[in-house]
C-alpha cells in the first residue's frame, strides 16, 4: 500500500494519530476537533504551564469549555507534551503557531521556522504536515518544503505538505472550527487528496483550492477587506465629527440599501491576532516585487490614527468642563479587542490607555473578562464598575462594548462619556 492509500485509510477508520504543535487560540479547538471526530490527538506547546493543564483537562482557552476537554483526556483521545521529538510518532502534524509583526511591521515567523526545524529533525515516511498559521503567499513552499525534504524524502509521493488558513473568530457563538468552512492547498494534488481525506471527519465544509500560494492567499483576502473597509468608516467617522454630523446616523441609514453597501462600523482601531496584522504580510511579501499596496497602507494608517483621534475626543470633553487631561481620572470600559472575550491581542485599549498615560491622565479600566492587565511593563486591575466609581470619574470611555456591561447605569452617573462604539444609542434602540 502506498504512503498516500495508507493515510486515506487511517482517515477513514479515525486510526491516524494527529499532532497539535501550538495549543493557544487556534490549535487547542482544533485538537478538540480532532478529537470530537474520533482521532486521537498529541498536543505540542512550549509552555509547560500550558501542556498540564490540558493533560489536567483544563481549558485556558474560551472558546474550548473544561468540561468537553476533560472528556476527551480523560477517554485517552487528547495528550499534551512539550517534548517535540515526539513529532515522529505521529501521522499528521498541524502547525497552529503565532506569527506576529515585528517592530518594523515586517513578518515574524520565528516560530515556523523553529516548528518546520522540529518537523525536520523527525519527519519520517506517511506524514502529513498542515501549516495552519496566517502568514505570506510562499511561507509553505520557500519554508517549509525545503527543511521536510532535506532529508531525501519527496513531497507528495513520500511525505504530504499543504497550508489550511485557520479561520478562528474568538468569542463567535455561530461560526466555530468544526462549521467554518475549511480551506485547503497542497503542494501536490496528491497533498490536497490526503488532506481532504484527513480534514473530511472534522470540518463540515472543505474548500480545496490549486496551491499552497493560493490558500495562503485567501485568509490575508479575507482579512484585508475588513481592514480597508474598516478603515473607510474609521476615516468617515473623523469627518462626519469635522462636519458636526452623527457618523452611526449615517451608517444605519446608508445601511437600508438592500444592495450594493455592505455595513461596516467605526471605532477605537483594530485589535486581534488577524486584522491589524495579516495585510503586512502581503504588503511585506509584494515590497519585495517592487509593488506598493496602497490601499492597504492606506488604511493602515487610518486604522493606526483611531486610538488618537478618541483621546482628543476625551481631551475635548474635558475641555468643555473646564478641566485639563492631566490630572483629570479616566475610566475605561473594555480592554478586550471585541466584545464577550477576554483577549487583549493587540487591543486598541492599549494604545488609548498608554496615550492618556502620557498626557498625564489617572487611568482606570473595568472589564470583567480582564481581571489583570499588564502593558508597557506596568500591570492594572479591573475595578468595579460601582455608581460611586462612575460619579469619581471625570471621564468614561467606551472601548469594548461587552454585552455585561450595565449601560443605563453608566449612563447614569458618568459625568461624562466618550463612547468609541456607540454603545449607548444601541442599547437605548434595543
Amino acid at each position: 500500500m502506498s504512503t498516500k492509500s495508507d493515510l486515506i485509510a487511517k482517515s477513514q477508520d479515525r486510526s491516524a494519530l494527529f499532532g497539535v504543535v501550538g495549543l493557544g487560540y487556534v490549535g487547542l479547538p482544533l485538537v478538540v476537533e480532532l478529537a470530537e471526530a474520533g482521532y486521537k490527538v498529541l498536543g505540542f506547546d512550549v509552555s509547560e504551564r500550558v501542556v498540564k493543564g490540558v493533560n489536567d483537562g483544563v481549558s485556558h482557552i474560551q472558546d474550548v469549555p473544561t468540561e468537553q476537554l476533560a472528556k476527551l483526556v480523560k477517554s485517552g483521545l487528547v495528550e499534551a507534551t512539550t517534548a517535540m521529538d515526539r513529532l515522529s510518532e505521529v501521522d499528521a502534524i498541524s502547525i497552529c503557531v503565532p506569527t506576529p509583526l515585528s517592530k518594523t511591521k515586517d513578518p515574524d515567523v520565528s516560530y515556523v521556522i523553529a516548528s518546520a526545524e522540529s518537523v525536520a529533525r523527525t519527519i519520517r515516511a506517511g506524514q502529513v504536515v498542515i501549516l495552519e498559521s496566517t502568514t505570506y503567499p510562499g511561507t509553505t513552499r520557500e519554508l517549509l518544503l525545503p527543511k521536510i525534504e532535506a532529508g531525501g524524502l519527496k513531497v507528495g509521493e513520500d511525505v504530504f505538505l499543504a497550508f489550511s488558513p485557520e479561520r478562528v473568530d474568538p468569542g463567535n457563538p455561530t461560526w466555530q472550527t468544526r462549521n467554518t468552512p475549511k480551506v485547503i492547498g497542497g503542494v501536490t494534488d496528491a497533498c490536497s487528496e490526503v488532506m481532504l481525506a484527513l480534514y473530511g471527519p472534522v470540518f463540515d465544509t472543505l474548500v480545496p483550492v490549486s496551491s499552497p500560494e493560493a490558500a495562503e492567499l485567501v485568509k490575508l483576502l479575507e482579512n484585508t477587506f475588513r481592514s480597508i473597509n474598516i478603515g473607510l468608516v474609521n476615516e468617515m467617522a473623523i469627518v462626519c465629527d469635522k462636519l458636526g454630523v452623527d457618523v452611526w446616523e449615517v451608517i444605519e441609514a446608508a445601511a437600508t440599501k438592500p444592495f450594493g453597501f455592505m455595513k461596516f462600523t467605526p471605532g477605537p482601531g483594530l485589535g486581534g491576532h488577524c486584522i491589524p496584522i495579516d495585510p503586512h504580510y502581503l504588503a511585506w511579501k509584494m515590497r519585495g516585487l517592487n509593488y506598493r499596496t496602497r490601499f492597504i497602507d492606506v488604511a493602515s494608517e487610518v486604522n493606526a490614527e483611531m486610538p488618537a483621534f478618541w483621546v482628543r475626543k476625551v481631551a475635548e470633553g474635558l475641555n468643555e468642563d473646564a478641566k485639563a487631561l492631566r490630572g483629570s481620572s479616566v475610566l475605561i470600559v473594555g480592554v478586550a479587542y471585541k466584545p464577550d472575550i477576554d483577549d487583549v491581542r493587540e487591543s486598541p485599549a492599549l494604545d488609548i490607555i498608554r496615550l492618556l498615560e502620557q498626557q498625564g491622565a489617572k487611568v482606570s479600566y473595568h472589564d470583567p473578562y480582564v481581571p489583570v492587565l499588564v502593558a508597557d511593563g506596568s500591570e492594572l486591575k479591573s475595578i468595579d464598575l460601582s455608581p460611586e466609581k462612575l460619579q469619581a470619574s471625570d471621564c468614561v470611555v467606551i472601548v469594548t462594548d461587552h454585552s455585561s456591561i450595565d449601560y443605563e447605569q453608566l449612563r447614569a452617573h458618568a459625568p461624562r462619556v466618550v463612547d468609541t462604539r456607540n454603545a449607548l444609542n444601541r442599547r437605548r434602540q434595543t
